[in-house]
């Protein structure tokens, strides 16, 4: 089921309730979204802040080297996804508990000393929620998000709980020493899920990140059980929930270790990062 929120109730001068209508009126945000932000702010909480461990770029080339544990990533987010060191499935973060999604769909709880050589993490709350119905396809399924996102320059986190019909999913392999993700890919795990209640965790990126993150929506799925998931590439449902968090403040973590200091990432990898995003080379 989608995160619970909480509902707060105090008393306030009649002067702050005036500037905040004001603010309300001048940013077009909710009341709450306005008070949430204030609140993150006040507490020192990144709020709106999209935190991503390494680059897209880096990934292609085959840098798959853990840079950062699951602990350190937990400092940053509590919902996101990513993959384990050496390409070693998939990851999924969701409410703050991190998950390894291997051959078949199985997921496993990861310790928090998991190395981490890619990831996107931040902190969702939601902004927005709203129903689609019915989705037919993964094609479906990102033409209605468009018509929720308010613009193609930020950057988007989607939580979109439901019961599936049908999900067409993979889990990374552990890639051998020398290859690079689109090699990597081609003995990956491709599988399917049917009947099952769950979870998408998800990001949209704009097309001016192609060097930095995953440009297009990039989804992972985990069902209510925690037990099965997967990077998803089809999907059928009758209905969904979904809630959207608009990420306003993106920080990249470039790692410092060899293999990323001598890695080649002048060349455009963009035709590669979708080939492998897509599945268009997986092998049953």
């Amino acid at each position: 089921m989608p995160e619970s929120r909480e509902n707060l109730r105090c008393t306030i001068s009649g002067s702050l309730w005036k500037n905040i209508l004001k603010e309300t009126e001048r940013t077009g945000e909710s009341i709450s979204h306005l008070v949430e932000r204030a609140l993150a702010n006040e507490l020192d909480i990144a709020h709106h802040s999209l935190f991503q461990v390494s680059t897209s770029r880096a990934l292609v080339e085959g840098v798959f080297g853990g840079c950062l544990t699951v602990q350190d990533i937990k400092q940053h987010g509590d919902f996101g996804l990513g993959t384990y060191e050496q390409l070693d499935g998939e990851m999924i973060m969701l409410e703050g508990r991190c998950f390894q999604i291997i051959q078949e769909g199985k997921a496993i709880e990861v310790p928090d000393a998991a190395r981490v050589p890619f990831a996107t993490i931040t902190r969702f709350t939601s902004d927005f929620h709203s129903s689609i119905q019915p989705i037919d396809s993964f094609q479906q399924l990102e033409e209605s998000l468009n018509q929720l996102r308010p613009s193609g320059n930020l950057f988007v986190g989607f939580k979109i709980w439901g019961h599936f019909n049908h999900l067409s999913m993979r889990a990374a392999c552990k890639a051998k020493h020398g290859e690079n993700l689109v090699s990597a890919v081609e003995h990956q795990s491709v599988f399917q899920g049917t009947n099952c209640s769950g979870t998408l965790v998800g990001f949209w990126s704009p097309p001016y990140s192609a060097a930095i993150s995953v440009p297009g929506y990039h989804f992972h799925f985990l069902d209510d059980d925690r037990q099965f998931g997967g990077h998803v590439f089809d999907l059928n449902a009758d209905q969904l929930s979904v809630e959207m968090h608009l990420e306003s403040d993106i920080h990249v973590a470039l790692p410092e270790t060899e293999e990323f200091l001598r890695a080649d990432l002048v060349k455009d990898g963009s035709k590669s990062l979708r080939t492998a995003e897509n599945g268009e080379t997986t092998k049953n």
